[in-house]
């Protein structure tokens, strides 16, 4: 089942007047000052990824078809990785093929950037592994000195994808190994065995999966060298993983729900921040300390949570879902309490804030947000978010005379949504 489906099936809403209560005070406690950082020339979707602690970013930037910014039909017509440094959008390049694409953490503090890049060659095993419908070689990426190259997959494998990079240059990612993985229904075009792995001054190491899990992938990394991700099959995800340094998993706890369970973020204390569904079937955003897991909460009218990222001061972030499979709201969690990033941006903001993706040590959000009026209205533009001490007043979230919902176009979709289930899932 494609992530999106199974995002789309949890229909049980949650209203608690006692969040609600916890809202008021929130905002009261804290502002921002949000930055649209717009997008690349001629595109209109973007989507601040990586954040370091200089407020540089890594951004997902597409091109969608005029008129389809918030249809299912729509088409992506391109995507590139973009990076905004100091307030200049610039393009990172592709590996010779037309696109790239990034995941999470994808940046640090010197300025290197990881992601995953089309190369000019097409898959020799009918593969699209870059899902932007061109079947080419997918290969991950370092981007160092204004310098975009491959980072080699593990030997008989063509594709492979990085996610994070930490501060020693280590990066976290998947690779494909050549072999066709049995757990992949007949069906499924990306048919080889993804494994974890990092990569070590452009040499690739295998990490460790769980039990007889085929399949895994690593999403974040820290300063320390633990990795946090999955570890499952072709279209499960068994269990969320932390990787120490040496390579071993620790499988981390659940709600009782067994499988299906994420980390993406993980600070240096090794926190991680990710999903887990519920024994009622609701995806929940979590926190794992050590291996327990806390649930995160929950925001009224919304049915999926998403918890993306995590800094050292243990403030989290993330990305909510509604009913009808929208992006509907960031979230920050704090003090614990989750609450509508909306609601604390000031009244002037033309942006909608529906997707969280980091936080810094400084409590700076990236992410992605619908631009409400102007020439630019339902685009969706990536931002960053500074805390200012002062008070809010009304909000954005007070003034807005409806909730944007990005419901974006069916293989944006996959390229976003990829990054909450198995690597193999959206084949």
């Amino acid at each position: 089942m494609s992530a999106l489906r199974r995002l789309r099936n949890f229909w049980v809403l949650w209203v608690t007047t006692i969040v609600l209560a916890c809202f008021s005070n929130a905002v009261a406690q804290e502002s921002y000052k949000v930055t649209d950082l717009g997008v690349l020339p001629n595109h209109n979707l973007g989507c601040a990824m990586g954040l370091n602690n200089r407020g540089w970013t890594e951004i997902m930037e597409g091109n969608l078809a005029a008129g389809t910014e918030n249809s299912t039909s729509g088409i992506l017509l391109n995507g590139r990785v973009g990076m905004n440094i100091d307030g200049i959008n610039f393009d990172l390049g592709t590996l010779g093929g037309k696109n790239s694409w990034t995941n999470y953490g994808g940046i640090n503090e010197q300025g290197e950037a990881v992601g995953y890049a089309e190369t000019a060659v097409p898959d020799p095993n009918g593969e699209d592994v870059c899902l932007f419908g061109t079947g080419l070689t997918c290969r991950a990426f370092l981007w160092r000195n204004g310098r975009m190259h491959g980072l080699a997959p593990l030997e008989g494998g063509n594709n492979s994808q990085a996610s994070a990079i930490n501060n020693q240059g280590q990066t976290s990612g998947y690779s494909e190994n050549g072999l066709v993985d049995s757990t992949c229904p007949t069906t499924v075009r990306n048919n080889r065995i993804d494994l974890p792995v990092l990569w070590e001054k452009d040499t690739v190491r295998l990490l460790s999966t769980v039990g007889r899990d085929p399949d895994g992938v690593a999403y974040g990394i820290n300063n320390q060298g633990q990795a946090a991700g999955y570890s499952g099959t072709c279209t499960s995800a068994n269990h969320a993983v932390r990787w120490e340094k040496d390579g071993t998993a620790t499988p981390l706890d659940d709600f009782g729900f067994p499988g299906d369970s994420f980390g993406f973020g993980i600070n240096d204390h090794g926190e991680i921040v990710g999903v887990a569904f519920g024994a009622d079937g609701v995806q929940y955003a979590t926190i794992w300390q050590g291996k327990a897991i806390t649930n995160l909460g929950t925001l009224p009218g919304d049915v999926a949570y998403l918890g993306e990222g995590i800094n050292n001061q243990g403030q989290a972030v993330g990305s909510t879902i509604d009913s009808l499979g929208n992006w509907s709201h960031a979230f920050l969690w704090q003090n614990g309490v989750m609450i509508d990033i909306n609601t604390l941006f000031p009244a002037s903001s033309n942006l909608y804030a529906t997707m969280a993706n980091q936080i810094n040590d400084s409590g700076q959000i990236s992410g992605m947000a619908v631009v409400q009026t102007g020439p630019h209205a339902t685009e969706v533009h990536a931002f960053v978010a500074t805390p200012v001490n002062e008070s809010v007043g009304q909000s954005v979230a007070d003034v807005a005379s409806t909730l944007p919902k990005v419901s974006l176009p069916a293989n944006v979709g996959n390229q976003l949504l990829r990054r909450f289930g198995p690597g193999q899932s959206v084949r």
